[in-house]
């Protein structure tokens, strides 16, 4: 167990504009992949005593013009036993949200009120596209001023079809 000490996660907001402020604020110096590992280790310190488990996952674009394109892994880990290989398929769907369109997954959902159908409508997306990306809160834009660039970062407790 941990014993850093952190302050309660506040309630995320769900006023468009709010939840825009609170992105675009969290700019970072620089975005390497040492930012990425040290950002994921104070991830996982922080959920190591959550109730759930949890994946967390720092990723980048591959650079690959193409949409869909893969992402690179800069950091990836549990933050308790029980995480399933279903948590890695979300939180890249999460991060698919992210790359495409520069804001979180949560914003995303919040923007459709969570109705994948209209999201899907709303971009022309097909079934089989649609799939690829998750409207769901848990990933977030990571902007850097200089060297490295941007990244996501996400996480994912359990899947969806075992949430009640």
């Amino acid at each position: 167990m941990s014993s850093a000490t952190f302050k309660p996660v506040a309630k995320s907001p769900t006023d468009l504009a709010e939840i825009l402020r609170i992105e675009e604020s969290l700019v970072v110096p620089h975005f390497t992949t040492s930012d990425a590992f040290d950002l994921g280790l104070l991830l996982q310190t922080r959920l190591a005593d959550a109730s759930k488990p949890a994946l967390i996952s720092i990723v980048a674009p591959s650079g690959l013009a193409a949409p869909l394109s893969p992402t690179r892994t800069l950091f990836q880990c549990s933050a308790r036993a029980g995480v399933s290989p279903d948590n890695e398929v979300w939180v890249a769907r999460k991060a698919q949200t992210v790359f495409r369109f520069g804001v979180s997954s949560w914003y995303m959902g919040q923007k459709l009120k969570g109705d994948e159908k209209a999201f899907a409508a709303k971009f022309g997306l097909s079934p089989t596209d649609a799939s690829k990306y998750a409207i769901h809160g848990g990933a977030v834009p990571v902007r850097g001023q200089g060297r490295g660039g941007t990244g996501g970062c996400g996480y994912c407790e359990r899947p969806v079809s075992r949430r009640g």
